[in-house]
């Protein structure tokens, strides 16, 4: 989350949106609800012990050997920038706060975590960096090396696709007004990445351009999930099917409703949902976090 647009203009004085995590499941990654017997949020700034936190938001889920790991932005209030945290699971209801795995001068926010080439990567938001960084793992989940940087710019969310033996890079370039959506691709993740020639796919709107999360492939088809930010900031989660993606042609769809069913009243996402990571279980159920705001005294 890029710290200088979490607090929309709607907010009334003397409070603020505060971010927080939770789980929800599913069906399918296009029909999510919360997790059943899962008291959400199931992570929040309280469970965050050393540092002074802000909020916790972007989450990203991924499944190692042995356990499920969450990586995730921490807003560090005393330096004001974000760093990366990491929390461990061991039930639906069960998560621990195992510390800050990233932590650079500049801020850090949407940890995109992934395994490539027997190696796991990290594409985190670098926006004061000048450059879409790259980080592989030395030591999985907790010593990460900054290895390349694929595109210049200030780039907010960049979300990472492998799809036809090519690498995609999603990317909003607008990070205050949320409405600019580019893309990049590569053939080797680390290496040359050129700009796609139908780039900026999306220009103006707010409701369709910057990433919320994890790429999701079904079969021959890609979901790619953006964050309506209309009339605020990360109201909510839409998703957009990808018809073509080549290196001279791109088209998606926008599904009919939201991927996110919010919870019914108020409560820890009722002001703001704009980001989720779902990850396959079995047949017929998928699990994923997500965020969610609420509001509390400044």
């Amino acid at each position: 989350m890029s710290a200088r647009k979490s607090v929309p203009a709607s907010v009334p004085e003397g409070v603020r949106r505060i971010w927080s995590i939770g789980l929800y499941a599913g069906s399918s990654p296009l029909r999510l609800s919360p997790a059943p017997g899962v008291r959400n949020p199931i992570l929040t700034r309280d469970d965050i012990t050393d540092r002074r936190a802000g909020f916790v938001a972007d989450p990203f889920l991924v499944r190692d050997a042995e356990n499920w790991l969450l990586f995730f932005e921490v807003k560090n209030d005393e330096c004001g920038k974000g760093e990366i945290g990491l929390a461990a699971g061991c039930g639906p209801d069960q998560w621990h706060y195992q510390g800050i795995v990233l932590s650079e001068p500049f801020h850090l926010s949407y940890p995109y975590v992934f395994e490539a080439g027997g190696a796991w990567y990290m594409i985190p938001e670098t926006l004061d960096a000048g450059y879409v960084r790259i980080y592989r793992a030395s030591q999985f989940p907790w010593r990460w090396v900054h290895v390349a940087d694929a595109v210049e710019g200030r780039h907010a969310d960049p979300s990472v696709l492998w799809w036809n033996e090519r690498w995609w890079l999603f990317t909003c370039d607008a990070p205050d007004d949320h409405d600019s959506l580019r893309l990049f691709h590569s053939g080797a993740l680390e290496g040359t990445w050129t700009e796609h020639v139908r780039s900026p796919l999306v220009t103006r709107d707010p409701r369709s351009a910057r990433p919320a999360g994890r790429f999701v492939t079904l079969g021959q088809r890609a979901i790619r999930y953006a964050q309506d930010c209309f009339p605020d900031y990360g109201m909510a989660v839409r998703a957009f099917e990808i018809a073509c993606l080549s290196p001279d042609g791109y088209s998606e769809q926008a599904w009919p409703h939201s991927p996110l069913d919010p919870a019914a009243g108020p409560g820890w996402n009722s002001h703001g949902m704009h980001h989720v990571s779902p990850v396959f279980c079995e047949p017929g159920r998928w699990i994923a976090a997500v965020d969610g705001a609420e509001l509390k005294p400044a």
